[in-house]
């Protein structure tokens, strides 16, 4: 997962510093969740998939599939 979330703000040529601040938290605080110090809070994990337009289930590696579930 932590690996993913890095891969995701990579592919958006984005900083730490930046992800950290869409997610309005500190560089320090968002880069303990990539490195796997700190366990990404649901708040969190769904503002990653909704910024990224991905499914919470890829960020945490239950699928390959990136497709968001569609809303109904």
């Amino acid at each position: 997962m932590y690996r993913r979330i890095r891969d995701l703000r990579e592919d958006k040529d984005l900083k730490q510093r930046e992800m950290a601040t869409i997610l309005d938290m500190s560089q320090t605080g968002y880069s303990k969740y990539e490195t796997g110090e700190n366990d990404l809070p649901t708040a969190i994990l769904k503002k990653l998939a909704m910024f990224h337009k991905v499914s919470v289930d890829y960020i945490l590696e239950l699928t390959d599939d990136p497709k968001p579930l569609m809303r109904r």
